[in-house]
């Protein structure tokens, strides 16, 4: 059998997918990420422990988050897990991170979802929450989904301060549905652009998605622009990248967001080299039945005890595919059962108290960073990430600081390629993890590398 032969369907050979040659199926990878033969300068076979000792060297060339002064954020955070958060969710009854196709039968998993969302749903500030998306950028382009299907309306309009990774799956899936995307690009200023949010709201419009502290750090109060999507009939999405922060801010859902979606990682989840990770929804109860994925219920069994089932399950594996809200097939079970319980050993009060830490170290981070020559302060808010304007192009700078051993921050011309105005931007992420030794070192070494 040729290649070309698995492209038959049936036995007619003239009914085919549309593919003349395997080669049509990778049209969409750019030319120059494509190999053209076998890559260079590898073996053809190796023992499995050579191949085990080449990779454990070639590790070994990394720089890890453990390593030394570390200030990466963006969306991706080094929070403290605690040891016993990998040593319960290891136990057998928890180590899968597939879904229950008999779910009542697994009424421990479906009563680890029913917490999960409780507590999701507490965090945002929403009446409902789903239990669990794959991850963030996923998870907000669900939400836009959902606008669409809620208000019958085909254009988003997305805040400048959106991560731009969120704004890129927006756009693919966008492709294939249709719906207009409205986009920006951030500016190196202190103020959000709520004001051009509110200016661009019309009858065509579904939803506004604005990210809660946004890419560069900032807050704002999201009542106006709440009420400005509602008076005409559009949605509001909030995202949130560092849920840690609305344990000392209030939650998108006290503000009116219809939709609140957001990235778990920063609860029980290590960075892991970006993945997996573990998406968060809630929203309004009355737009229950659009939500994504699937929803968790307590009930009574027949002997009047408490059990747990699976209320609502909209997706295309328990439905007809025409009538599913989402084509999500699994879900990140394991890193929620992680994140619930990092939350369930922080409580309430763990929770403040560590955004209240993590928030102080950041403040003063920020103080001493801004006391560098040459180094401008951006914002005049944030939570626990900040950014500097270098004053010169931050790509090399961040470079440069990790040959010194210090993984300085996320640099703006890295995250919008092509964007000169940004180019200088440091976004600069402080955690509970982060030692005033560690800011220190990263101050000096940033004086040395700009004189």
């Amino acid at each position: 059998m040729k290649i070309g032969d698995i492209f038959v369907v049936g036995a007619e050979s003239g009914k085919v997918i549309g593919a003349s040659s395997i080669d049509d199926l990778f049209v969409d990878v750019p030319e120059a990420a494509r190999l053209d033969g076998p890559i260079r300068d590898l073996p053809n076979h190796a023992s499995e422990m050579a191949v085990e000792r080449h990779m454990t060297a070639l590790s070994r060339q990394n720089m890890t988050a453990g390593d030394g002064p570390f200030f990466l954020g963006c969306g991706a955070y080094k929070h403290h897990v605690p040891a016993s958060v990998d040593h319960l969710i290891q136990r057998g009854e928890f180590l899968t991170a597939y879904t229950p196709y008999q779910p009542e039968i697994a009424q421990g998993t479906l009563q680890m979802l029913f917490e999960f969302q409780t507590q999701v749903a507490r965090l945002l500030g929403t009446d409902v929450a789903n239990a669990s998306m794959y991850d963030g950028s996923t998870a907000c382009w669900e939400a836009i989904g959902m606008a669409r299907r809620i208000t019958k309306r085909g254009k988003a309009i997305l805040s400048s301060g959106l991560h731009p990774h969120y704004v890129s799956v927006a756009k693919t899936m966008a492709k294939y549905t249709g719906d207009v995307l409205d986009t920006a690009a951030p500016t190196l200023e202190a103020g959000t652009d709520l004001d051009r949010l509110i200016a661009t709201i019309d009858d065509e419009t579904s939803c506004v998605v604005v990210q809660y502290p946004d890419i560069l750090g900032r807050t704002a109060d999201l009542r106006p622009l709440a009420d400005a999507a509602h008076a005409k009939k559009a949605l509001l999405i909030a995202v949130v990248t560092e849920p840690v922060a609305l344990g000392a801010i209030r939650s998108p859902g006290e503000m009116d967001a219809d939709i609140v979606v957001g990235e778990g990682q920063s609860l029980g989840v290590g960075l892991q080299f970006g993945g997996p990770y573990v998406g968060l929804m809630g929203c309004k109860d009355k737009y229950i039945r659009q939500m994504p994925g699937r929803f968790c219920g307590q009930t009574v069994d027949a002997d009047g005890r408490r059990g747990f089932v699976l209320t609502l399950s909209t997706r295309e594996q328990h439905i007809r595919r025409e009538k599913a809200t989402s084509n999500i097939c699994t879900n990140s079970g394991l890193c929620a059962l992680a994140f619930s319980v990092h939350m369930t050993l922080l409580g309430e009060a763990g929770l403040r108290r560590l955004a209240e830490v993590n928030h102080a170290g950041a403040v003063a981070a920020a103080d001493r960073l801004a006391q560098v020559p040459g180094v401008r302060l951006v914002n005049d808010s944030f939570f626990n990430e900040f950014t500097l304007d270098l004053g010169q192009e931050a790509r090399p700078i961040v470079r440069a600081l990790a040959d010194k051993g210090i993984l300085a921050g996320v640099s703006l011309g890295r995250l919008y390629p092509g964007e000169d105005a940004l180019a200088n931007g440091l976004v600069v992420a402080v955690t509970e993890t982060t030692t005033p030794e560690d800011v220190d070192a990263l101050a000096t070494a940033l004086g040395e590398v700009l004189a």
